[in-house]
């Protein structure tokens, strides 16, 4: 049943794509691509984006949704056949940055190269500062003002991607994930909420929240990293107006939402705090890793130039977000 569920949500999102008459296919550099229909939708066991040569290596492509064109960069790990079901995560940007800024600045890269997994870099719409932002529902953007009214849905864009990318390439539907930095970890944790069935599970950096509402009823496995001297979202809340409460209250909500055990464990690593809460339904889990006197950063991700880390801090060297939340994902597939 689990199987089902999965490709009827697939299904659902590429239907009313095709019923709004919008073309959701991908185009590598202009070049025409097949067009996603719902009744080739991949199955658990359907090879729609299978036995199809596709180039190894980051490549931009161009998705339109709703009529707007969308930028995303698709990195295929090396080694990649397209012969075997692999995983996919998506890897959201900050406020005010770009996909390529977080394909370097996230470093996720060697580890889908390493793992055999795809990693896909989409761009939020809004323009901010010399990028973009994320439409998180009903929450300020990050100079306090309220998304457009007209501004596009990211859920649908984010879940619509996941449809147009699985007829691409050899998808597996029971392990697509979601991660993001600090807006785009907002934009993570919401996903988590709004299309629980389509991502098995999330891994917000910098940027851990939980939706109120939070429709979705599955217990979601939630992975989180934040620095504990953040000076954007400070851990101990009270930011900006998208960011009052602590990121330790996040934590505790998801831990609720996920009926996990009330009290977690707590381990403490060279230069970081874990703290981890188990017994969840659905096999679920929620874990935070605080990484002690560290600011707005992806910890073991890449040296960034001076431009960028002078304004999100340094990177942290105290653990590794990619392998921690890799080994995280594996653990964890859609049931």
């Amino acid at each position: 049943m689990a199987g089902i569920s999965v490709r009827r949500s697939l299904a659902l999102a590429v239907a009313a794509l095709l019923a709004a008459g919008v073309v959701a296919g991908c185009a590598h550099r202009g070049a025409a691509a097949p067009l996603v229909t719902a009744g080739t939708l991949p199955s658990a066991s359907g090879t729609l984006g299978c036995g199809q040569h596709r180039a190894t290596g980051s490549l931009q492509y161009t998705v339109t949704v709703g009529g707007r064109p969308r930028v995303v960069i698709v990195h295929v790990p090396a080694g990649y056949t397209g012969s075997a079901k692999v995983a996919l995560v998506l890897n959201l940007h900050g406020s005010e940055s770009t996909a390529r800024t977080q394909e370097k600045f996230s470093g996720m890269d060697a580890v889908a190269d390493k793992d055999g997994f795809i990693v896909a870099y989409p761009q939020a719409l809004i323009p901010g500062g010399t990028g973009y932002d994320w439409n998180v529902a009903g929450e300020p953007l990050i100079d306090g003002s309220l998304p457009p009214a007209s501004a596009a849905s990211d859920v649908t864009f984010l879940t619509r991607l996941v449809a147009d990318l699985a007829g691409r390439y050899c998808i597996n539907p029971h392990r697509i994930y979601a991660t993001g930095m600090s807006g785009g970890g907002r934009m993570a944790s919401q996903l988590a909420c709004d299309a629980s069935r389509t991502f098995a599970a999330v891994a917000p950096v910098a940027g851990l929240r939980f939706a109120s509402p939070c429709p979705g009823s599955r217990a979601v496995p939630v992975i989180a990293f934040h620095g504990t001297a953040d000076p954007i979202d400070p851990f101990n809340g009270h930011g900006k107006p998208y960011w009052t409460y602590s990121v330790p209250a996040a934590a505790r909500l998801w831990a609720g939402h996920d009926h996990c055990a009330a009290r977690p464990q707590l381990t403490s690593g060279s230069g970081y705090l874990r703290t981890a809460y188990a017994g969840c339904a659905g096999r679920a889990a929620v874990e935070l890793y605080a990484i002690r006197r560290e600011g707005h950063e992806w910890p073991g991700g890449p040296p960034m130039p001076a431009a960028i880390t002078g304004v999100l801090g340094p990177q942290s060297d105290a653990l590794n977000a990619n392998s921690l939340m890799w080994a995280f994902f594996e653990a964890h597939p859609l049931p």
